[in-house]
């Protein structure tokens, strides 16, 4: 049975055997840190299979860890467990680079004071592979309506020692997406990510708080529905 080798602020990992890793998406999400106490229902759907979406997509411009999200091809008892489909993937153990990659197409928040202070954002240096990857999903992106403001991406290297594309990629986790028809210059965007959720904290006077209050249904409805607007657009046939 495959051994639980990691439970993140919204991922479990298991080791698979044979240098394989399978990863179950929850429903959890987090905002400053905090995991929130109310899940969103479907959000791990939802996440799962944009990530599927980005890495069959970006797979001609650089090499991900993605094997594969068919139940039949999971490891006992996972491939007989009806809420692991659609939400998990099996995908290639790999190395990992000890940084994150972050490229902003678009300076706001905190990145937006640093860089105004120093010229720089947060002392990150971004590297080819992770511009490339940012530039082919942008442009894209862009066509069905959507800014890709920022993203953070991880990477890691296989047995060969190549550079591969890994853990979740170009989510409303992850990334900040932004109307394109809604954009405006200097002031908030209207965003399909966390960040209604954020306000709604800081609104509230509990960014950071733990432990983590409940969120009210309006708000889990209004999340659920901006992370399936990202992938409807995001995902819809062309």
């Amino acid at each position: 049975m495959p051994v639980r080798i990691s439970s993140g602020k919204v991922r479990e990992i298991y080791d698979a055997g044979n240098n394989r890793l399978f990863i179950v998406t929850s429903d959890r999400i987090s905002a400053f840190d905090v995991i929130m106490k109310t899940p969103i229902p479907g959000k791990g759907v939802l996440l799962n299979q944009m990530s599927l979406f980005w890495f069959r997509f970006l797979k001609d411009c650089i090499p991900t860890h993605f094997l594969s999200a068919d139940p039949s091809d999971f490891p006992a008892p996972f491939n007989a467990d009806p809420d692991c489909a659609g939400r998990s993937m099996l995908v290639k153990k790999l190395k990992m680079l000890p940084f994150e990659c972050i490229v902003r197409g678009y300076i706001t928040g905190s990145a937006w004071s640093s860089y105004q202070k120093t010229g720089e954002i947060c002392g990150i240096q971004v590297r080819d592979a992770t511009i490339a990857v940012y530039t082919k999903a942008a442009e894209y992106a862009l066509t069905r309506g959507i800014i890709i403001a920022d993203t953070k991406l991880e990477f890691g290297l296989d047995e060969s020692g190549r550079l591969v594309l890994a853990d979740e990629v170009l989510t409303p986790d992850s990334s900040r997406f932004w109307s394109a028809e809604d954009y405006a210059v200097g002031r908030g965007q209207a965003s399909f990510d966390k960040q209604y959720l954020r306000d709604w904290l800081k609104a509230n006077y509990l960014a950071g708080v733990e432990p983590a209050p409940e969120l009210p249904l309006e708000v889990i409805q209004a999340t659920h529905a901006k992370y399936q607007e990202a992938f409807d657009r995001l995902t819809a046939s062309r």
